[in-house]
């Protein structure tokens, strides 16, 4: 069930004061909440379902379209090579909004030259964020800082003082920071990066991490995406020195449905179904998955990483879990 604004804002009075040395003014100030339940999309390979199609098929209201990286230098491209305006992805933008949807723009992702590592300055990480959003208007950002952002913490401080800057320019604006995680939470990289933007007072709506591809077999993946979780909660609670209550409301779970990059790892809808329970009860910032692409069952000759779940499954079984968050 979501809950409406009105009472999320009156969980957040409470701590505002406590809160307000520590971030600027405004910073959690409440908009619509496209992030909270917003699946990715990949539009960059396979066979994508058209976006439009996956909000009138499914509860969903909003889409996570991803990834933005770097094309010439600093400036920002989809997948680093398709324009920002004029080509397939503005249609796609302009079909899900057409069919009622909204949406959460990715920047990041495993592959691909990051813009964190491309612009040199965090004002002008800052302005490559700014200029997405100004082509789209959008609501909500999403940055995945994966791989040579993540592993380096110049780059980390970088992108974390650049989304500040955004984030004053426009204290509306959700922005979510999502990174991987060990199955006790986020690790020492993950955990420098709260740090650092601790240290500064940034604040996004959502630090979410990525709870599988964890290694060692599992059998559990909701149960474990839950310790995960958890691990984040208490690294926020302690970071910025707040309640384990709007430290949930800050934490997000990204998961991977059906197959992991693990041969070991089967994330199933009845893991979804745990893992809504617990965001549900913890009021969590959001719930989201990789990706729409693989939400359905495999036919032959299906490519399992790109088109499908390699489970059985109905079409958008994971979707319409997330759906009723």
């Amino acid at each position: 069930m979501r809950h409406p604004a009105n009472m999320r804002a009156a969980r957040l009075v409470g701590a505002c004061c406590a809160l307000a040395l520590l971030w600027p003014a405004g910073a959690l100030a409440l908009a619509q909440p496209v992030e909270m339940a917003a699946p990715y999309e990949y539009l960059g390979w396979g066979q994508p379902q058209p976006p439009a199609s996956v909000i009138e098929a499914t509860g969903v209201h909003a889409l996570t379209l991803a990834f933005i990286l770097a094309h010439h230098g600093c400036d920002p491209e989809w997948d680093g090579e398709r324009p920002l305006v004029g080509g397939s992805d503005e249609a796609a933008i302009d079909s899900i909004r057409a069919a009622g949807g909204e949406v959460d723009v990715s920047f990041g992702g495993w592959s691909g030259k990051k813009l964190g590592n491309a612009c040199k300055s965090p004002a002008a990480l800052a302005n490559a964020y700014q200029t997405v959003i100004d082509a789209y208007s959008l609501n909500a950002i999403d940055v995945d800082v994966e791989h040579t952002e993540f592993a380096s913490r110049k780059v980390r401080r970088r992108v974390i003082e650049a989304l500040a800057i955004v984030q004053s320019e426009d204290p509306g604006l959700e922005i979510s920071v999502t990174f991987g995680s060990e199955e006790t939470g986020p690790e020492a990289d993950g955990r420098s990066l709260i740090a650092d933007a601790a240290a500064i007072g940034f604040m996004p709506s959502s630090w979410t991490i990525m709870p599988f591809d964890f290694g060692a077999p599992r059998t559990d993946m909701g149960h474990a995406s839950i310790t995960a979780v958890e691990g984040l909660e208490r690294d926020l609670a302690s970071a910025y020195g707040i309640a384990p209550a709007l430290a949930y409301e800050h934490a997000g779970i990204s998961s991977m449905n059906g197959d992991t990059d693990e041969a070991s790892e089967v994330v199933s809808v009845e893991d979804f179904e745990t893992m809504l329970a617990f965001a549900q009860q913890n009021h969590l910032a959001r719930f989201t998955f990789w990706a729409v692409n693989r939400d359905r069952q495999c036919a032959s000759g299906e490519n399992t990483n790109e088109d499908c779940s390699g489970i059985a499954q109905s079409p958008y079984a994971f979707t319409d879990v997330v759906a009723r968050y």
